[in-house]
This record gives C-alpha cells, structure tokens and sequence, in this order.
C-alpha cells in the first residue's frame, strides 16, 4: 500500500526521520496486535509502557517534565502514522498526548506538571478528558456534574459518558460546575484520579465503531480529590482553559481525517488494480477512474487546507473558526470519501474483515465528538 503524502512546510528533516521510527516501532510492536485489540475492544496497557519507553508519548512536552521537547507537528506525524497502520484514533495516543497532556503543561502548577506529566511520558498513567454528560454534549454551559470544596478536598458528584480511554485512564480531567447558575465563568477543571475514592468506571459502551477505543461511562459518587487537583488555581476558569485547548483538539481530529482519506485511496488503488470483472481490472473502468479522480482531488485539497493550518498552529496563529472550518470540512469530506472508496470494494466492502469496511464505521463519529459539525458552522457563523 502506497501512500501518497504531498511535501508539507511544516514537515522537516528531522519530522521525516521521526516518521520512520515511529512507522518502524508501530510495525514491530503494535500491528501484530491489531486485531486482537479490535477483538477485545481495548488496547494493552503493555502498550501504553512501549509507547513511553520509545519516546511517542508527550513528545510535545517539555523535556523538563520527561516530555520529549517537541512540537505539535511530531502529534500530527503520530496521528498519521497511527492512521496510516490502521489504528486510527482507537490506540487514542492523540488524546494522550495533544489534548490531555496541554491541559496540564498551559495550566497546571509547577506541583501537578512534576508529578503528572513525567508519568503521562512514561506510559504510566494515561489520561483522559471527561466533559460529555448523559444530558450535556456540546453545550458544555449544562454540565451537571458539581464539585464542592470542602476544605483541602473537593466532592464530586455526576457522570460522564462516551469517555474515551476510560477504561485504562489513570488521570481523567473532569469538567465540573463549581458555581452552579453562572453558567461558563461556574466551570472548572479538576484532575481526578483512578484511586480517588467515590470514583468509579462504568461499562465499556458498545460502539459501531471504533471497537479498539475504551469508551466509557465514569461515575462521580462524593469522589473526593485534593483541592490541589484543581487546575488553573482558581475555580470558574474551566470554560477559558477548554475554549484555548479545542482549536488543537479539532485541528487533531482533521489531521487524522485526511490520514484516513490517504489510507482509505490508497487501498482502494491496490484492490481495484487487481480486482477483475468482464475481463478487464475494476481500474480500467472509466467510471472508477473518475470517481478515483474525485477523491485524489478532494484529498489534495483537504491535505492543503490542514497542512496550512498545522502551520498556522506552530506559529501559534490559528483562530478557533479556521480549526472548526478545518474540522468540518475534513470529517465531512472524510465520510464522502471513504463512501467512495467502500463502493470500489463491492460486496467485499461490506464485510468487517476489510479494512475499508472498518474505516466507514470509523469515519462516522469524526462528525460529532470534539463538536459536532452542526456546531462547527456555528462557531464559523459566529466570526462572519
């Protein structure tokens, strides 16, 4: 299978060297279990450790708290190669490593950063966001889930649901209403541990698709956590520190689109050639050519459009309305695509133990979580 990956001018030498050691290590390490963990609907916790040991978590990180000392562009050659191999978001290292870990490195104190993130490095905790609620998706204004001081201690009382790494989450920073009725500025964000008491993982939910992801439900029932966990120093700063994060959330999820829609042509491109119907391969069909001409056009434009934005992004000029347009651009262009791609595959598409059959399925949720592409137009409305 061959990827084609048009020159970036974010990419450098270095990024390309760090390519090829992170495509080597996923060879040896991870693909030999993919469709065990797809069987198991969970990934190893053994993975988490090798991934540590080789460098690919917090890589953006400050080195000063284990992190390798990289930039958002070394998340994105992760989020691809991921992709690329076949794991997509479902080994959820971008989560880790692009959404969890800044939270931490932007608004946590010297105290939480020493005693988080070199373990978040190491593989020895894994983290997670916990913001969805049974009654409260994208509106993040009707979180119910209260947290209380109580002297040195907060008690949290909610549930999440669709939290993914819930299962193996050792950290899970949860967004909580520490002033109930003030709406945004009653919003705070509070890292809870897995050992907290109270604290609780429901069931693993059963997905349509990506079936590698442990996305879960998490119970809060008087969980007690130290006041310390609070980030930001002060309540009533969650909203802010989530509203500076999501531009990079979304940016992360079209990243991982266009990876897909490479991945998705490019096999495609393999079956067809060999494919044969009336005597002739399923590529020497005018019909195939044209539809496979569609979708190399709008990869290119879509690869365009997120390599200018990561570039954006890495001179620390990219505004929330460019990361939604890129978001619902990408995920929208991403469900046409492999729709597409699948079409090529016949009968043999529909079936679960193709590839692009499992990338359909995949494909669909990129339009709802990290905001739904609803909200997307939204936010870009908002900047007209």
């Amino acid at each position: 299978m061959d990827i084609t990956r048009r020159p970036a001018p974010w990419i450098t030498e270095e990024l390309e060297m760090f390519r090829a050691s992170v495509r080597g290590l996923i060879r040896r390490h991870f693909t030999p279990e993919l469709e065990a963990w797809l069987e198991r609907g969970i990934v190893d916790r053994e993975a988490w450790r090798i991934a540590g040991e080789a460098g690919l978590l917090c890589v953006s990180m400050p080195a000063e708290y284990g992190g390798g000392g990289g930039t958002f562009a070394h998340d994105c050659v992760i989020v691809e190669e991921l992709e690329y191999a076949g794991f997509g978001i479902g080994f959820s290292v971008a989560l880790h490593n692009a959404i969890v870990a800044p939270y931490i490195r932007d608004f946590g104190s010297e105290a939480q950063k020493a005693r988080w993130l070199p373990a978040m490095a190491r593989g020895e905790i894994v983290g997670a966001v916990a913001m969805t609620e049974p009654g409260a998706g994208s509106d993040l204004q009707a979180i119910s889930t209260r947290a209380v001081r109580e002297g040195d201690t907060f008690r949290i009382d909610g549930q999440k649901t669709f939290i993914s790494n819930g299962q193996l989450a050792d950290l899970v920073l949860t967004v909580c209403t520490t002033e109930p009725g003030a709406g945004a500025k009653g919003l705070s964000l509070i890292g809870v541990e897995a050992d907290a008491p109270g604290f609780a993982r429901g069931r693993k939910l059963d997905k349509i698709g990506l079936h590698m992801s442990d996305t879960s439900e998490l119970f809060y029932d008087g969980a007690v956590v130290p006041a310390d966990n609070l980030l930001g120093g002060s309540e009533g700063r969650g909203f802010a520190m989530l509203m500076h994060e999501l531009p990079q959330e979304r940016l992360v999820i079209a990243v991982g689109a266009v990876a897909a829609m490479e991945r998705a042509l490019a096999l495609t491109l393999d079956y067809v050639r060999q494919r044969k119907a009336f005597g002739k391969t399923v590529a020497d069909f005018q019909n195939s050519q044209f539809v496979l001409a569609e979708c190399r056009t709008e990869i290119a434009a879509a690869r365009a459009f997120v390599d200018d934005c990561i570039r954006l992004h890495l001179e620390g000029a990219l505004d929330a309305a460019t990361a939604s347009m890129a978001k619902l651009w990408c995920t929208e262009r991403q469900g046409i695509v492999i729709d597409r791609c699948l079409q090529m595959f016949g009968g043999n598409g529909f079936m679960a133990d193709y590839p692009i059959g499992r990338m359909f399925v995949d494909a669909r949720v990129q339009r709802i979580y990290g905001g739904t592409s609803e909200i997307m137009k939204l936010l870009i409305a908002r900047s007209l």
